[in-house]
């Protein structure tokens, strides 16, 4: 069976997602395909909004990264207001300690004014107040809700196979037989390479959280540390995060990778010891060898490429959504994303 539609997002993650949004808010009719909506590397990511603390050097990356940080009180707003829901968006602003002095961070008696019973080893560090985070399952929830309100089709449970593909993609092979449509975009995070021979691998990242009682908030900002990261959440959920391995899509925890947060966390803010252990996970972050997302056109001239964001696809969902969504609405190049450019790694 063969089925045609205008515009078809393969990848049903949050860059799937904000890139459908973002098309049917301007009046394009437009599908997605999705194998698993809980595959997603949105389901395992913590959430920070963090170009700063993250320390990415002046770029075109740490000028697409600040752009999408403008866009997100504005685009959570929109978001909630269409659906009613809380994507759990909290502007609280990112604390960085630091084990060794560096050039222009705070004293320890500074960071903790800012954050008190830090680890003993903390010796200063940088306070980012612009800084953000969103709740990621939220944030899913809401954008999966969205995207029902605003009648965007939803196709899930399937795998697409392969491209068939002349100087065009001329259909798609699926486990549900044959899709064709005007416009193509890739959104498979991870996966990407399934389909398009670009460098995108997995980059598994094992990940727990802990529990307090949410009348006493200890944590009133992201503690983003040189070992480990701590986010709280405003119900008493605390995320902590993450390894970084290469191990293919290898499923499962490792005790050796909780046993690794767990110790960086300890050492970062003691009283994490204390908390209830509540849950762990993984996921598998879509990476490329420079660490820069995919993104624009592809050799194909029907197909959009929206890939490999690998740590920052919660950061840059808005400003992908709105630089993809404008890249096949006018059919031309978007300058800002030209050092992202599939063509480098040709």
């Amino acid at each position: 069976m063969t089925q045609k539609r205008e515009i078809l997002i393969i990848g049903g993650g949050i860059i799937g997602l904000s890139i459908a949004i973002e098309l049917k808010s301007q009046g394009v009719p437009v599908t997605i395909l999705s194998r698993d909506f809980s595959e997603a590397a949105t389901h395992a990511a913590a959430g920070m909004i963090a170009p700063q603390a993250e320390e990415i050097p002046p770029s075109p990356m740490l000028d697409l990264c600040l752009a999408s940080r403008a866009l997100y009180p504005d685009w959570i707003r929109k978001l909630e207001a269409l659906t009613g829901m809380n994507a759990g968006y909290w502007a609280c602003g990112i604390l960085a300690p630091r084990y060794q002095v560096s050039k222009g961070m705070l004293d320890r008696a500074s960071i903790l004014a800012h954050q008190r019973d830090l680890g003993a080893e903390v010796v200063g560090g940088y306070w980012f107040p612009e800084d953000a985070q969103v709740d990621n399952r939220a944030l899913a929830k809401v954008l999966w809700m969205a995207a029902q309100e605003l009648g965007i089709e939803i196709q899930t449970g399937i795998q697409v196979d392969r491209f068939v593909a002349d100087s065009n993609i001329t259909q798609l092979e699926s486990t549900q037989g044959i899709w064709k449509a005007d416009r193509y975009i890739l959104a498979t995070g991870a996966w990407s390479q399934d389909l398009l021979p670009i460098p995108v691998f997995p980059k598994k990242g094992q990940m727990l959280s802990v529990r307090i009682n949410q009348a006493d908030l200890p944590l009133k900002q992201v503690l983003y540390g040189e070992e480990s990261y701590i986010v709280p959440r405003q119900d008493g959920r605390i995320v902590i995060g993450a390894t970084s391995e290469n191990v293919g899509f290898q499923k499962g925890n490792t005790s050796i990778g909780v046993h690794q947060l767990l110790s960086a966390a300890i050492r970062l803010y003691p009283p994490i010891q204390r908390f209830t252990l509540e849950e762990t996970w993984y996921g598998f972050r879509p990476a490329t060898s420079d660490e820069l997302p995919i993104l624009g056109s592809s050799p194909f001239a029907n197909l959009t490429l929206a890939t490999g964001h690998y740590r920052n696809g919660i950061l840059l969902a808005p400003i992908t959504a709105k630089s993809i969504a404008q890249c096949v609405l006018t059919e031309k190049a978007d300058p800002n994303l030209e050092a992202f450019h599939w063509s480098r790694f040709s």
